[in-house]
């Protein structure tokens, strides 16, 4: 399936881009996490990043469909 891929903060910069639309067999985000980590380089997933399918907050195991738009978001702070 092609799912559309969102990169934001630090994840942009492990992956070298801030989006991308790729072919995965991934059954659901968190598959889809470990598919990328090795691809792209990405650091840990830590307990407190969240996942949006479709432009809304998902659990990691929710299940993807083809034509997704899949964004990793870690906690972001400014000032």
């Amino acid at each position: 399936m092609q799912l559309k891929m969102l990169y934001f903060a630090i994840l942009s910069q492990d992956a070298g881009r801030s989006s991308e639309t790729l072919d995965s067999n991934a059954a659901n985000p968190a598959a889809l996490y470990e598919e990328l980590r090795a691809k792209r380089q990405l650091r840990p997933r830590a307990a407190a990043w969240r996942v949006a399918v479709n432009d809304s907050f998902a659990p990691w195991d929710s299940p993807l469909k083809d034509g997704d738009s899949v964004a990793f978001i870690p906690p972001v702070s400014g000032g």
